[in-house]
């Protein structure tokens, strides 16, 4: 009777067991490799529609290169597009970030007179099929855009960005990318960047290269904490577009924990002011949570930077400060204020020594 009693029993937490895995959710899968197809050198070709919403629309045609590798050890892409058409040569950039809570993807754009990244667009992967959406302006209409990445194989894909005016009903092509995989050394090299120490597009190229980075942080801003908590580690400072921009990636460890930080920094020629746009590894978006960048330019070798924000429930101030101090040596510091600018919080002050090689 026992044994008859525990066979049922177990009978019954099997079948128990099995319902159970049966209603509990997948796991999600894994998309951080999905864009590794994107890496390395490609010639475009590439179809604008003017008005994607006319069956009659003109069209221009470009053709260039674009050229992706991985940036902050493989957590993000960086690509760069060198493209010449009728209208003469255009540059643009995107910035690739996963999402690993998500398991999505975010795909930033900007062009060279932009200044500022775009608004992103978001997605996944399926079956080597990718689609990101975002909402967006078109001649003052509210419109869904989708990107799609489709036909991949090891050297050629296609990028197709199509608009909807009618909350996804229906899709209109307004631009179309043919990539195929092509030797670096044919590749479109962007025009030459002048070297005028003067011009504001110049402001970052002091801070080109790796540094050793000491940070010191404020543990709770604005509450009137004097506890500081230290970090050390290494930034990298990248020039792309021939350096009429760049991105820096930090990395830095402490009592705190492991810091891992990526910042956009991008030029715009009609206010000659820099915009910087942040994202952390466990975020996998720019800027957040206002999705803005912050905004600023230099004077007499100091950059200064201000943005609006949202923390702990109220909107403050924030400011960031970079100036170098030698040729090997820098320091930049963020200040939160509560009172519209009248005082100012010091919070995260940043050292840095250059590493130099031999």
């Amino acid at each position: 009777m026992v044994t008859t009693y525990r066979l049922l029993l177990f009978a019954s937490l099997l079948s128990l067991a099995v319902a159970l895995s049966a209603q509990a959710p997948a796991s999600p899968r894994d998309g951080s490799h999905d864009l590794d197809f994107n890496i390395g050198s490609w010639h475009t070709h590439i179809r604008r529609i003017l008005d994607p919403f006319s069956p009659s629309s003109p069209f221009i045609v470009l053709d260039g290169t674009v050229t992706v590798h991985k940036v902050w050890n493989g957590k993000a892409q960086l690509e760069e597009i060198e493209a010449d058409g009728p209208k003469g040569h255009w540059e643009g950039m995107t910035l690739f970030l996963y999402n690993f809570q998500t398991h999505e993807w975010s795909q930033t754009f900007a062009n060279n007179t932009m200044g500022a990244p775009d608004v992103p667009l978001i997605g996944s992967f399926n079956n080597r099929r990718g689609e990101l959406y975002s909402q967006d302006k078109f001649r003052n209409r509210s419109i869904l855009v989708r990107g799609t990445w489709s036909d991949i194989t090891p050297d050629a894909h296609r990028y197709t960005e199509s608009y909807s005016d009618d909350a996804g009903a229906t899709w209109h092509d307004a631009f179309i990318a043919e990539l195929t995989r092509q030797d670096l050394a044919t590749a479109t090299l962007a025009p030459p960047f002048a070297a005028d120490a003067n011009d504001p597009a110049h402001g970052f190229d002091w801070d080109l290269g790796r540094w050793r980075i000491e940070i010191v942080r404020l543990a709770h801003p604005l509450t009137g904490s004097k506890t500081w908590t230290q970090m050390e580690g290494t930034t990298v400072n990248s020039p792309f577009w021939n350096g009429r921009a760049n991105v820096a990636e930090v990395e830095a460890d402490g009592p705190t924990g492991h810091l891992e930080l990526l910042a956009l920094r991008l030029y715009n020629p009609d206010t000659h002011e820099w915009t910087i746009s942040f994202a952390t590894s466990g975020v996998g978006s720019l800027n957040p949570p206002t999705g803005h960048p912050i905004i600023g330019s230099f004077k007499d070798g100091r950059g200064e930077f201000i943005d609006q924000e949202p923390f702990n429930g109220r909107t403050i101030l924030v400011r960031f400060r970079i100036w170098p101090v030698d040729a090997n040596h820098a320091q930049s510091e963020q200040a939160f204020s509560a009172d519209g600018g009248k005082t100012w919080e010091t919070n995260w002050i940043n050292h840095y020594a250059r590493i130099l090689t031999k």
